[in-house]
């Protein structure tokens, strides 16, 4: 008998810092930011490549509660410690106008190996993304729940955009950041595996020949984590809001826990082909939930609100098993008001139109990322 996945929950989220009287970032983090954060979080909170970025990992949670609980903690006290140096703290995936160039790398050995294999694209990075890691703990139902999971994550990315801006300019795709994140090597959609053994072997074939150190060096939208029995999604944008972190939090877990039903069944969720969700891949990132994305099985484009209707009934007993039932419809007030990008193009438009300015204009973006990351 299959054994039923422990279904924890743990979320990663990447911060960028801001100097408040500028908007602008802060170059160079001072040598006190760090150990001031890690006196109040330890392990939890992180440097990230560029010195302008944070990065902070929940415990491992039983529920969406525990997340909610924990991940309001770490904001706060980012922040304030954030604070403390003179500084504000924005969950955002892109800054509006930042540039790239001009950002510090984090001193560290592997940051440093980073930049030397990458180059330019490395040096491109000023992206923050969040990892969402569910339990998983037998290694095949990993794989095979992974390759049956990819179908979802245009929806969740989608769901998520939090990128519009790119060196001060509206780039007219909702989540930029994927443009960013594909020059990388080993992004993109999950490939498919018969089993965990398969996996490891193309894996090993690649630290074999000095290219990988281990599978960390895998950054698909999807992949099993090397550090955790869990499958780990990325390719949501950083949400700026944390009500919408927690709707993909467990739009995914609700998600995978209803394909897991369909395995108890021996039944699966048909897999389509890299192509086809590559083309959804391609909406959600271009046009967030405005345009809707393809309904495979009727063969043409349905609205993105018909769409997460149909989501939100799919993994309904889901929801209510794993106590998640309110996240999941906040799914709803997303749409209804707008994903981060959303709210961002609304700002910096109305604030042009009052003034014409865009510098100012940019910087409202920047105050009201601020304030909404910590309305909570």
């Amino acid at each position: 008998m299959l054994k039923k996945p422990s279904f924890t929950l743990g979320i990663e989220e990447e911060y960028m810092l801001v100097h408040p009287e500028t908007g602008d970032l802060v170059r160079e983090a001072p040598e006190s930011l760090m150990p001031a954060m890690r006196e109040k979080l330890g392990d939890q909170v992180t440097p990230e490549f560029l010195q302008c970025q944070v990065e902070v990992g929940t415990r491992v949670c039983q529920n969406v509660s525990e997340a909610r609980e924990d991940l309001s903690r770490l904001r706060k006290n980012v922040a304030a410690v954030a604070a403390d140096h003179g500084f504000g703290l924005i969950a955002s995936s892109t800054h509006p106008f930042a540039e790239a160039d001009q950002q510090m790398v984090t001193s560290r050995e592997r940051y440093a190996t980073l930049e030397n294999d990458l180059q330019r694209v490395a040096r491109r990075l000023l992206i923050s993304g969040m990892h969402v890691h569910v339990g998983i703990d037998d290694d095949d139902a990993r794989i095979d729940l992974m390759s049956q999971a990819a179908y979802i994550l245009p929806h969740i990315l989608a769901l998520s955009t939090s990128s519009p801006f790119w060196r001060s300019e509206d780039t007219g795709l909702m989540s930029y950041r994927i443009c960013i994140w594909d020059e990388m090597p080993r992004t993109g959609l999950p490939r498919e595996f018969e089993s965990h053994s398969e996996y490891m072997r193309h894996v090993q074939t690649l630290v074999d020949a000095g290219i990988i150190e281990d599978a960390s060096k895998i950054w698909w939208d999807l992949r099993p984590s090397c550090r955790f029995p869990t499958l780990e999604m990325r390719i949501s944008d950083l949400c700026t809001t944390l009500e919408d972190t927690l709707c993909i939090a467990a739009l995914y877990s609700c998600w995978l826990s209803m394909l897991h039903r369909l395995r108890l069944k021996n039944l699966r969720w048909r897999r389509y082909s890299s192509m086809l969700i590559e083309e959804n891949r391609w909406r959600a990132h271009r046009y967030g939930t405005k345009e809707g994305l393809i309904d495979f099985g009727r063969g043409r484009v349905i609205s993105y609100a018909d769409l997460i209707d149909e989501i939100i009934e799919l993994v309904a007993e889901d929801a209510a098993a794993l106590d998640c039932e309110k996240e999941i419809n906040h799914a709803r007030t997303i749409l209804e008001r707008g994903t981060s990008a959303h709210r961002q193009l609304s700002i910096y438009n109305t604030a042009m139109q009052e003034t014409g300015d865009s510098q100012q204009a940019f910087k409202q973006v920047v105050d009201w990322l601020r304030e909404e990351t910590l309305n909570f």
